[in-house]
């Protein structure tokens, strides 16, 4: 993708079907979505040995690092959204793909954490859902 702002729908996770040649669809219905990447801070702060009673440099490293995705929409009804379905029910996890604008793309299995479905009397039924890797996601860079 070219330099630049990127636009926020292009934002994706893609879902696996799980079959022998695996294919990936976008989730669809998506409306906002986040991607996140963390690590927790170990506190590796120690005292001078030399000067106990001077100043205390704080000092950190990175613990135990995560990334997440989470995503809110339009409920659409397809076949592929009764395939996830399944393994929302059924607690599995699944392959899926976070494809992140001039970044890259993280890969591998996933499982939903929360998945709540909401509506109105009008509108149509919209949906929020959160996903946590079951594994180490591989990581490819944009070309």
């Amino acid at each position: 993708m070219a330099d630049g702002q990127q636009l926020g729908r292009t934002l994706l996770i893609q879902i696996g079907d799980g079959a022998g040649t695996e294919v990936f669809t976008n989730l669809c219905g998506l409306t906002t979505r986040s991607f996140s990447m963390s690590a927790n801070e170990i506190d590796t702060t120690i005292p001078s040995c030399t000067n106990p009673g001077g100043p205390v440099e704080g000092t950190s490293r990175p613990g135990i690092s995560k990334k997440t995705f989470s995503g809110s929409g339009r409920y659409v009804s397809s076949a592929a959204q009764k395939a996830f379905n399944t393994k929302i029910v059924g607690a599995e996890v699944f392959n899926a793909k976070i494809i992140v604008p001039g970044v890259g793309t993280f890969s591998g299995p996933y499982f939903v954490t929360d998945y709540e479905l909401s509506g109105d009397v009008e509108n149509s039924m919209e949906f929020t859902a959160s996903f946590v890797p079951a594994a180490p996601p591989v990581f490819v860079a944009e070309a």
